[in-house]
């Protein structure tokens, strides 16, 4: 024996347990075992019910007589219906209750021994049924629940507009919920999913778990105190001594059967394909080996040629912008110099023209009524002055993006500015692609240290992107800016609801000259250069997507602190 002076201890214990509730015979003569009465749930296998031959059994049974064995004490089972046995414990038909939940409430009155197991919740619902994603939107729906139970309480505190149907037990209830008579039943999981099985309820699922896991225990009132001593002081013996541990295994180890059974047939495949690999992997490795080295540096070669082409091809249209751009600017500075005088002119005529229209009601200008001319003619010089800016913030934006700057210079970058000059950039892309498209600037100024050009070069090519993706003009477009908590770095995410990308796609999204746009001229470099971009700036791209529900792309650098 490895530990004596703990066994020594423990025996110690469990003689003072057993001494201190051993009563006197009649007469004085011999000890009488203390009866403790317990009551239990009929129906909550597999920690308490009554089995076919109408004996107790389960978790919470044998565990009830291993403490009553270990503290010498004997007990007086009770299986009943759960409200039963709550109220025979609170009028003090029962000494103990096994198997309780722990609750604030409750505890006003009961005293609790220490926690045996810990019980998840869940909200069940039929296939074919209503669907929630959280408790809150159970209100006005009808719920069925153990009467007197946990969940009962719970529903009554959290969710008083729910409609709620109690029963004995979660057979009636989960029997009611298959048979399509209420919306859902909040039940302990794991004996709904053992009743569930046993009952061959199959078109009943959990949905969603609302609380989280309820401590078990006993409980009793006030005046046994002691007796709750007594099963806390017996579960802390079986817990050291292995015996909790070993009817746990029992009753609730089981449930994980074929897993082991799964990992046993797993391990002896590993170990046959070991011995395979052995005597054939040799060859095959190295030849893969030469193979991915090959394809590696092909891959690689393309990549710098194709970075050349596109990088000749860029300092060619940027030539060609700056000059487009010179050329609509004249006009515009014409525009935007007239523009103002005109208004002018038109604000000194007025009291003239308001003059002749008294004395000729008919008075028309260029074939219009005065009276309409007078209220368009305002309206007319601010959508043409708004507009000439427009043309002016545009030329400039491209202007910018043209500019050649050399990768090596790097300064600081107001994510808020370039994603702004990004999307005015592609408006019309944008406006042709859907109707419902949302921009959200952090308003913390998120500001990174790198090239705004290249950074603007990646956010367009990313939201050109996702206008692809959307498949009609409902669909919607997302862009926004942000800082981590931590405030360590700067995100920018576009999410959309377009078509979403095949999960065997996302992984070469990245790869030179691979595209599904092939047939519409696409190229397969524009992602590649943009990971290039991010990478050399120290940031990271990364992709979410769900085919035919949509998908985000997140681009995070490092945030520049001051």
């Amino acid at each position: 024996m490895k530990h004596p002076l703990l066994w020594l201890l423990l025996s110690l214990l469990v003689t003072q347990s057993a001494w201190s509730i051993e009563r006197p015979g009649p007469n004085g003569q011999g000890q009488q075992k203390r009866v403790v009465h317990i009551a239990a749930d009929y129906n909550y296998p597999p920690y308490e019910f009554t089995d076919e031959e109408g004996n107790p059994a389960g978790y919470n049974v044998e565990l009830s007589y291993a403490i009553a064995e270990i503290m010498g004490f004997q007990i007086d089972l009770t299986m009943t219906d759960w409200k039963s046995a709550y109220a025979g414990l609170l009028d003090g038909t029962y000494d103990v209750l096994q198997g309780i939940a722990h609750s604030e409430d409750r505890a006003k009155l009961i005293k609790f021994s220490s926690p045996h197991s810990i019980v998840n919740q869940s909200l069940f619902a039929r296939k074919d049924g209503p669907k929630v994603d959280d408790i809150s939107e159970i209100s006005g729906h009808e719920v069925l629940v153990q009467n007197a139970s946990i969940m009962h309480e719970y529903l009554k505190q959290k969710v008083p507009d729910a409609i709620i149907i109690p029963v004995p037990t979660h057979s009636d209830a989960l029997r009611l919920l298959a048979a399509g008579k209420y919306d859902f039943a909040l039940t302990a999981n794991l004996p709904s999913l053992y009743l569930s099985k046993e009952l061959g309820l199959s078109n009943i699922e959990p949905i969603a778990r609302p609380v989280a896991g309820q401590r078990l225990g006993y409980g009793a009132l006030p005046k046994h105190e002691d007796l709750i001593a007594l099963f806390s002081e017996g579960l802390a013996i079986l817990k050291n001594t292995g015996r909790q541990q070993e009817i746990y295994d029992k009753w609730l180890g089981t449930l994980d059967g074929p897993k082991v059974q799964w990992k046993k047939l797993g391990q002896y495949a590993f170990y046959t394909i070991l011995i395979l690999l052995f005597v054939l992997g040799g060859i095959m490795i190295w030849n893969a080996m030469l193979r991915k080295e090959v394809e590696k540096r092909s891959r690689q070669l393309k990549a710098h040629q194709e970075q050349l082409i596109q990088a000749d091809k860029m300092a060619s249209l940027g030539v060609l912008v700056s000059g487009v751009a010179h050329e609509i600017n004249n006009p515009t500075g014409l525009l935007m110099l007239n523009l103002p005088l005109l208004k002018s002119a038109w604000e000194d005529a007025l009291p003239y023209l308001d003059k002749l229209a008294e004395e000729d009601p008919d008075l028309t200008i260029g074939g219009f009524p005065y009276t309409r001319i007078k209220g368009e003619i305002p309206y007319l010089l601010e959508e043409m002055q708004h507009s000439t800016d427009r043309i002016r913030n545009i030329v400039n934006d491209l202007k910018d993006f043209a500019r050649e700057q050399p990768d090596e210079v790097a300064h600081e970058v107001d994510l808020n500015v370039v994603v702004a000059t990004a999307v005015r950039l592609v408006d019309k892309s944008i406006r042709t692609a859907t109707d419902h498209f949302e921009l959200h600037l952090d308003q913390r100024m998120p500001t990174v240290l790198g090239s705004s050009q290249r950074i603007e070069q990646v956010i367009i090519n990313l939201i050109l992107n996702a206008c692809d993706a959307l498949e009609s003009k409902d669909d919607q477009l997302h862009v926004s800016t942000l800082i981590s908590h931590d405030r360590k770095e700067a995100i920018i995410a576009i999410e959309d609801t377009g078509c979403g990308i095949p999960a065997e796609v996302l992984p070469r999204l990245t790869d030179p000259f691979y595209t599904t746009k092939r047939e519409r001229g696409g190229t397969g470099l524009g992602l590649s250069v943009s990971a290039g971009i991010i990478k050399a700036l120290q940031g990271r791209l990364s992709f979410d997507s769900v085919e035919g529900e949509g998908t985000t792309v997140t681009v995070t650098f490092p945030l520049l602190t001051k």
